[in-house]
């Protein structure tokens, strides 16, 4: 059978690998990641450019425990498969009031985790550098929690996949039939089509606007040795908070500098159709926001101490019900989209579902 993957990214890399190791003929098709300058960039774009997301199980929705945790499962695998490294285990701090945690609670029942049960008193003693709200309480999963890499993460899953027999085409596609694949230089006609280009998928498949698509902006804090040193046993932390606050330890990016990352706006702005997407790309993201987020992460790290920092643009992608998209569009034609904010820690489960809709003709549930 021949199957093509439109969308190297997290879910289309999965994909790709999980389809290969079954000896499918499998083209995974996509441009590497852009240059550095954003602004001169004529063609699209992704989230994954970036060396931090947040992996943990525990969650308030019962979906993303579930594939999370399936997911969490095969980091070792994909690492051997592909001799590439991408996972961090740092731990996971979620903090929340009553209800938060409760649903917490309730969304991991049946699932084998462990964690430890902190109340606003042990979080300051295992993280004293943390301002926690009065009454809150948090779960910390020390084990297979932490942080990922996404770019390094789609390096693996794509090199597993090549190694797997997969062929790998390093073009932007301009157009989606069913059943057929056309990129500036080819045509490429499969068996099978799998979507997973993100907030580009409405655009490529050529339908209404479905997937919702919003705008973010993250910022970035350069951290010397002796604030190293103090926030040295950080875990990622998700707080409970209106603007969704999210926090990862620092980490040693490319430049060779440590960078702690902090995430959360304040407002969604939806993007609405592929160019309004990448223009947002090009704009570098929103100083304004840029300046929220460090207010926030020193209220949330009293006494922060950073040396630079910079701000850039990514997108999330949503489905009207908030579980990712995944399922047969037509007899050749199969989508995988919309990680509503979680994706990339369970990226590898949501393409092992839509390599298994592509290999089985059904719908697969997590």
């Amino acid at each position: 059978m021949k199957i093509a993957v439109v969308g190297k990214g997290l879910i289309g890399s999965a994909a790709a690998r999980h389809l290969a190791k079954t000896g499918a003929d499998v083209t995974l098709i996509g441009p590497d990641e852009v240059p550095g300058d954003y602004a001169d960039h004529p063609g699209s774009f992704a989230s994954h450019y970036d060396e931090g997301r947040i992996t943990r199980k525990n969650d308030r929705r019962p979906y993303f425990v579930r594939v999370s945790a399936a997911a969490i499962g095969r980091y070792a695998e994909i690492a051997a498969e592909s001799g590439i490294e991408f996972f961090t285990e740092a731990g996971a701090l979620l903090a929340g009031g009553p209800d938060y945690m409760s649903a917490v609670a309730a969304a991991r029942e049946g699932i084998d985790i462990s964690f430890e049960e902190l109340d606003r008193v042990g979080i300051a003693r295992l993280f004293p550098f943390l301002a926690i709200p009065e009454g809150f309480t948090g779960i910390y999963e020390p084990r297979e929690a932490g942080h990922i890499s996404p770019r390094r993460l789609v390096a693996a899953q794509t090199e597993a996949a090549r190694r797997f027999g997969a062929r790998i085409v390093p073009e932007e596609v301009i157009r989606v039939d069913e059943g057929r694949v056309i990129t500036a230089t080819q045509t490429i006609d499969a068996d099978q089509v799998i979507v997973a280009a993100g907030g580009w998928t409405d655009s490529l498949l050529g339908r209404e606007k479905k997937l919702e698509v919003y705008a973010r902006t993250v910022t970035f804090h350069e951290i010397g040795p002796d604030e190293a040193h103090r926030l040295a046993n950080m875990p990622t932390i998700v707080m409970e908070s209106p603007d969704d606050i999210y926090i990862l330890p620092p980490i040693r990016y490319a430049d060779g500098k440590l960078w702690l990352k902090l995430g959360g706006d304040p407002e969604d702005v939806e993007l609405h159709g592929k160019d309004a997407i990448n223009d947002w790309f090009r704009t570098g993201g929103s100083a304004e926001i840029g300046d929220y987020l460090t207010t926030r992460i020193c209220e949330v790290i009293p006494g922060l101490r950073f040396e630079s920092r910079f701000h850039k643009p990514c997108v999330t992608t949503w489905s009207t019900d908030r579980i990712p998209e995944i399922r047969r569009l037509a007899s050749r034609l199969i989508i995988a989209a919309a990680g509503n904010g979680s994706g990339a820690k369970c990226s590898d489960e949501l393409g092992r579902m839509a390599a298994a809709i592509a290999l089985e003709d059904t719908e697969v549930q997590p």
